[in-house]
């Protein structure tokens, strides 16, 4: 199963993208993906509810969030009442080890995305705040990244013995997709694809040309 695990819609204050127009670009232009996370920054969609959408288009549709901590931007998924309760995911200062901590005490996985773009990745903090605990996995295809970001993230995952994921970071509907992660099984809520990071079976793809 191939999931986008890093996309923004009109939820997302710089975000474009409608859900079912993501839903009819996946489906009339062939995509090759099965589904993507909604990952909208600062938040967690607690309002919407896709699964009407789901079953129209045969598309799974997941949610997490993009959170912001002194190493720069994380993806969380799995996000519980509990986890929203732990930290306040609109804090644009919230400390990595504590997202890390929270994630892992409430069921969730945090994963440092785009770690090699400058001021919001991961890797232009190293120097400053050290190596952090905790951290297993962190995005290593960005469908948004320019230059040699996704070179940074793959040396530093590489060099850390972190796993990769890929991620579209689509903020506008042609851009779902760009990149993606490839699971061994079939994943249908954000329960399962929790235990499927954790187990760390899953390789990162991408399909920009």
């Amino acid at each position: 199963m191939i999931l986008d695990l890093h996309t923004h819609s009109i939820k997302s204050d710089d975000g474009r993208a409608k859900v079912q127009n993501y839903c009819q670009w996946i489906k009339t232009r062939d995509i090759p993906i099965d589904g993507f996370v909604l990952t909208e920054h600062r938040q967690f969609d607690n309002q919407s509810d896709y699964n009407e959408l789901a079953r129209e288009f045969g598309i799974t549709i997941l949610k997490g969030s993009e959170v912001e901590t002194e190493y720069g931007h994380v993806l969380v998924f799995g996000v519980t009442e509990a986890l929203q309760q732990a930290f306040d995911f609109s804090d644009i200062h919230l400390p990595l080890a504590k997202v890390v901590e929270d994630c892992e005490k409430h069921g969730a996985v945090a994963v440092p995305c785009h770690p090699g773009r400058p001021r919001v990745g991961m890797h232009a903090h190293l120097e400053t705040f050290g190596v952090p605990d905790g951290v297993r996995i962190v995005e290593v295809y960005n469908g948004g990244s320019r230059d040699s970001e996704d070179e940074i993230a793959q040396a530093m995952a590489e060099e850390l013995g972190y796993l990769g994921i890929g991620g579209s970071d689509a903020h506008i509907v042609s851009h779902v997709g760009r990149c993606a992660t490839r699971f061994p099984t079939d994943i249908h809520n954000e329960s399962e694809l929790v235990e499927a990071l954790r187990a760390g079976d899953f390789e990162a793809i991408t399909n920009r040309q």
